[in-house]
């Protein structure tokens, strides 16, 4: 639950800038939203990993 957690907090961490941007069309708010955007996907992308590679484990220790 850990990674949950972090990924709700990075999540939250973005409020103040995509406001920024949506509401206020502030248009270096959008640049931050980008790369908030891609620090999502990184992470994202770390937690797929590593739930597959946890799926992979179990299964072969369950087959072991």
């Amino acid at each position: 639950m850990d990674r949950f957690n972090q990924l709700k907090s990075l999540v939250d961490s973005f409020e103040k800038d995509f406001e920024k941007f949506y509401l206020k069309d502030n248009k270096a708010a959008g640049v931050r939203v980008r790369k908030h955007m891609q620090d999502l996907r990184a992470l994202a992308q770390d937690i797929r990993a590593e739930v597959q590679s946890k799926k992979k484990d179990d299964t072969e220790v369950s087959a072991g």
